[in-house]
């Protein structure tokens, strides 16, 4: 059974992220057994990163180093590290991911890395060695698609992320832009064909 863990960086439940995300979860079900937990960022205790460098300097062997904070992500570092693939789903905001989607990557990072070697020594590594797999849904509001390479940073900071500190590859991505002017059911789909390639890796 593959274990997927869907993160929601929307602040708004039930519109285009949500929903989108939702039909990513439909498709991978269509494929098999399969174990979904999705998360909703907004409905949970995250502090941010204090930089105090304690999970950086824990001892590389640990599956996860240890954080001074004590909120909500004790039970989520569980979940990401359990996980065999990942659904990521934020808006695009000022052309990067949603403050609560970046208080998470960041928490996340050297809780599941060490330092490496490549490209520069120092530079975040997995400490799992269990290769992953994630796809990536981000939308924006005015920004069409055909736009995307002047308004989405937001792929790219968690595509680097899960590479670099969940061993993850990421197989897939789609932006849903113009979505102030359009409805959702052309992006339904695509988000549909992402969850169910996620479960062919």
């Amino acid at each position: 059974m593959k274990k997927i863990l869907a993160v929601v960086g929307s602040y708004r439940k039930g519109k285009t992220i949500d929903t989108l995300v939702d039909k990513a979860i439909e498709g991978a079900k269509s494929m098999g057994d399969t174990q979904i937990d999705k998360i909703n960022l907004i409905d949970q205790s995250i502090q941010y990163c204090k930089n105090c460098m304690v999970c950086l300097q824990d001892d590389p062997d640990k599956p996860l180093a240890d954080c001074v904070i004590s909120d909500d992500m004790d039970t989520l570092h569980q979940l990401v590290d359990q996980a065999d693939a990942y659904i990521f789903g934020t808006p695009v905001n000022m052309g990067a991911v949603t403050a609560v989607m970046k208080t998470f990557l960041e928490r996340i990072c050297w809780i599941h890395a060490k330092p490496g070697r490549y490209p520069i020594k120092g530079c975040p590594t997995p400490r799992s060695g269990r290769k992953k797999q994630a796809i990536i849904i981000v939308s924006s509001g005015a920004v069409p698609t055909y736009l995307r390479m002047f308004c989405d940073d937001a792929t790219s900071c968690i595509k680097s992320t899960v590479k670099c500190s969940l061993n993850a590859s990421v197989i897939g991505s789609m932006y849903a832009g113009g979505i102030h002017t359009r409805e959702l059911d052309g992006f339904s789909g695509k988000a549909y064909e992402l969850g169910r390639k996620l479960m062919r890796y």
